[in-house]
Order: C-alpha cells, then sequence, then structure tokens
C-alpha cells in the first residue's frame, strides 16, 4: 500500500491532525523542561496520569475528564514540595509519581483488575482515536501554546538566569505554576497517542535531539518541533503498514534520529579537532 493510498483512510488523517499538534506541544514544553532540569516531571505526571484514568473508569466518566484536573494539580503539588518542603525536583517527583501509580493500582484491584480500557492508555493507541480526540487535542494544543507564546520572554529569562528575571520584577512563581500546569495538560493529551508508560519520551527525546545541533533557544524549539512531526509522521506509516504498536514506533523513530545528531556532533567535533 503507497503513501496516498494510505491518506486517505480517516483514521489516518485524524491520527496525523492529533499528533501533529501534539508534538509540537511536546517540542516545545520539552525544550523548557530539559533546560530546567524538568525533564522528568513528565514521566512523574504520566503515573499520576494512570491512577486519573483508573479513577474515570472506577466513576464511569471520560478518563480525560478525570485527568486534567487530578494531574493539574499533582503538578502544583510538585511545584510547592520543592518550594516548602525543601527537597530537589526529582524527591518531589518521585513522591507524587509514587502515589498515583500506588492509587492507579488499587483502583483498579477494587475495579476487578485491569481491563482493556485502563490497557489502552497505558501503552496508547493514536489510530484509535476520535473526531471529538481530535477537536479537544487541537483546542488545548493551541491554547497551551498562545500561552507560552504570550509568555515567552518571561519563560525564556527564567529558564537562563532565574534571579535575574526575579530581580527584573518577574512574578517566578507564578510563571513556574504556569509551566508545571501546561505540562500536566500535555502529558494528559499526550497520553493517548504513547501511552502513559511512554509519554516522558515525547517530552524529552525530540529536545535532547535539538540540542546536539541548535545554537539558541528559539533555534532548539524550532528543530525539536520538527523532530517530533517527522517522528510522529514516520511511526504513525511505519505502525500502519508493518502493524506495529504507535506509540512505541513514535518512541523508536525518535531515538534514532537522536542518535543519528548525537553520531553528527560527534563526527564535526572530531573533525574540527583535526
Amino acid at each position: 500500500m503507497d503513501l496516498n493510498e494510505m491518506l486517505h483512510y480517516a483514521f489516518i488523517q485524524r491520527a496525523l491532525i492529533a499528533g501533529s499538534f501534539i508534538a509540537v506541544l511536546c517540542a516545545v514544553l520539552g525544550v523548557l523542561l530539559v533546560l530546567r532540569r524538568l525533564s522528568l516531571i513528565g514521566d512523574g505526571l504520566a503515573h499520576v496520569a494512570f491512577g486519573s484514568v483508573a479513577l474515570g473508569l472506577v466513576l464511569r466518566v471520560s478518563p480525560l475528564y478525570a485527568s486534567i484536573p487530578l494531574v493539574t494539580a499533582s503538578s502544583l503539588g510538585i511545584l510547592k514540595l520543592m518550594e516548602k518542603a525543601r527537597i530537589y525536583g526529582d524527591a518531589a517527583v518521585g513522591i507524587v509519581s509514587s502515589l498515583g501509580i500506588a492509587g492507579g493500582v488499587l483502583l483498579a484491584s477494587m475495579a476487578g483488575g485491569f481491563n482493556v480500557d485502563l490497557f489502552s492508555y497505558l501503552f496508547g493507541n493514536i489510530l484509535s482515536i476520535s473526531l471529538g480526540d481530535v477537536i479537544t487535542s487541537i483546542a488545548v494544543s493551541s491554547i497551551v501554546l498562545l500561552v507560552v507564546y504570550f509568555y515567552y520572554h518571561d519563560i525564556l529569562s527564567l529558564t537562563f538566569d532565574e534571579e535575574f528575571a526575579k530581580a527584573s520584577g518577574i512574578n517566578a512563581a507564578r510563571i513556574n505554576s504556569i509551566i508545571v500546569m501546561l505540562t500536566a495538560v500535555t502529558v494528559v493529551l499526550t497520553m493517548k497517542i504513547v501511552g502513559v508508560m511512554l509519554t516522558s519520551a515525547l517530552l524529552i527525546l525530540p529536545a535532547v535531539t535539538a540540542f546536539q545541533v541548535a545554537r539558541g533557544f528559539g533555534k532548539a524549539i524550532v528543530i525539536a518541533s520538527a523532530v517530533s512531526l517527522f517522528s510522529v509522521f514516520a511511526g504513525i506509516i511505519l505502525s500502519f503498514s508493518m502493524n506495529l504498536p504507535a506509540g512505541a514506533s513514535i518512541v523508536i523513530v525518535n531515538f534514532l534520529l537522536f542518535a543519528f545528531m548525537f553520531a553528527c556532533r560527534g563526527i564535526r567535533s572530531t573533525v574540527k579537532k583535526q
């Protein structure tokens, strides 16, 4: 089956449209999180998302409606632990992450064990998303990207020199809250594509790939977005044509791009030394 024929399928079109918006969203936030050494927050919130999905299935409500408020509250909880409890970011993420996964296991057990719906969120399946999921992805992604654009200069200042940013009058607490809340919403959207288990990969890999070649914050965002978009497109096509899991295919393509960029950087450094 050639690419043109594949693109005529409605579910492929839905996957590509929703995947494109979420890919750019993950790339932009991923650059911010990696630079601020908060990249593991995506993994921690993904575990919380697992618990919230289990809660949604137990209460028989949409997992999306259960996940957004709970994961957002957890992201703010991580931030407060870092600020008030005097613990490092990775420890705060670990506390909330372990609580989220434990809650999910308990809820799944109370509901009679793991079922097909819960597993679909654990490992993701972008090829099964509905038109409603596409509209939600476009709307939420657009809102989050507009917020990042509006606070771009404040976020940039805090990322590279927080003390100077505070001295300049920037409300660091508000900006940090915005960043973690946007990350929470992104995690909830991403789990439908690659699943809870692989969500952090879509946030981290495009960013670290871009850092291998990018010179400057703006260029890193552009390159990360391009890498993320290509990974989603290639992963979906590979998944459909070879009957492979879509989420895992997207992550593998992402990693191969990182490995390629890393190798190119090494070769360039070797050539320069000679």
